[in-house]
């Protein structure tokens, strides 16, 4: 039988790239009733940067679905649930236990495995708190001025430095800005990670894993911008390498 090699892994493989979704109530034609969604702002930039994008509601959890992709986003959405690093509920907040769980069997996951890992916005943040750290649940509360969230469905702009010899360093430069929104923020890093760019207000923009595969999380929304698609790039073309690098050394297993 020939080998199907070249049909996943030729020049025209594109490497398949799993998203977490949002699973609430929705609209579309005569119909209003609760569905899977996704902004289609993250497939867009996903399919532009050069990979396949695959949806994973949050039901059904299965970690092993990520033997069969190259790298993983988890999305931004509602807030991260504060059980989950010990502190009682602001009045703001508003999490969705349900993905949080869901994805965090993902995240612990696809870090055991050294999957590529993006993680945005709230992807970030619940990245930061599997990992041990905390949020802070109100930015207004210690920093009035911030426009992170500058309307209902209104994005404001995040403006940071990176850190030298960074992912997001290497892929974006020394200075940048990005589309964001978000009334939560980092808090306390755990020594897993590390903070490789912050906005002029100290704010934590990005994190990164302190060794491992490739693990970017960033605080602002890459997808919002189609402009500019240097951290998806880097992110698919990191996705890539890993299906490279793990089928040859199946191959090296399996012709041993």
């Amino acid at each position: 039988m020939a080998s199907n090699d070249s049909e996943t892994h030729g020049p025209t493989y594109r490497p398949r790239i799993a998203l977490t979704s949002y699973l609430q109530e929705a609209s579309w034609g005569v119909w209003n009733t609760t569905a899977a969604i996704l902004p289609s702002t993250y497939v867009e930039a996903v399919v532009a940067a050069g990979g396949t994008p695959i949806l994973l509601p949050p039901r059904g959890t299965d970690p092993s679905i990520l033997d069969v992709v190259d790298g993983l986003i988890v999305v931004g959405g509602p807030d991260v649930d504060p059980s989950l690093y010990g502190q009682a509920p602001h009045p703001t907040t508003r999490p969705q236990p349900l993905r949080d769980s869901h994805d965090s069997v993902l995240l612990h996951t696809a870090l055991e495995r050294e999957l590529p890992l993006f993680a945005i916005c709230r992807g970030a943040q619940l990245l930061n708190v599997v990992l041990g750290g905390t949020l802070i649940q109100h930015i207004p509360d210690v920093n009035p001025d911030a426009r992170c969230q500058p309307a209902p469905g209104v994005y404001g702009e995040a403006a940071f430095s990176t850190t030298p010899g960074s992912l997001i360093n290497d892929l974006l430069g020394d200075t940048a800005e990005s589309p964001c929104y978000h009334h939560q923020a980092m808090d306390s890093v755990p020594q897993t990670l590390r903070v490789t760019a912050r906005s002029a207000d100290g704010m934590v923009q990005a994190l990164e894993t302190t060794e491992g595969g490739w693990v970017l999380g960033v605080q602002f929304h890459p997808e919002q911008n189609p402009d500019d698609l240097r951290l998806f790039r880097g992110f698919v073309e990191a996705a890539a390498n890993y299906r490279s690098d793990h089928t040859a050394t199946m191959k090296a297993m399996y012709t041993a």
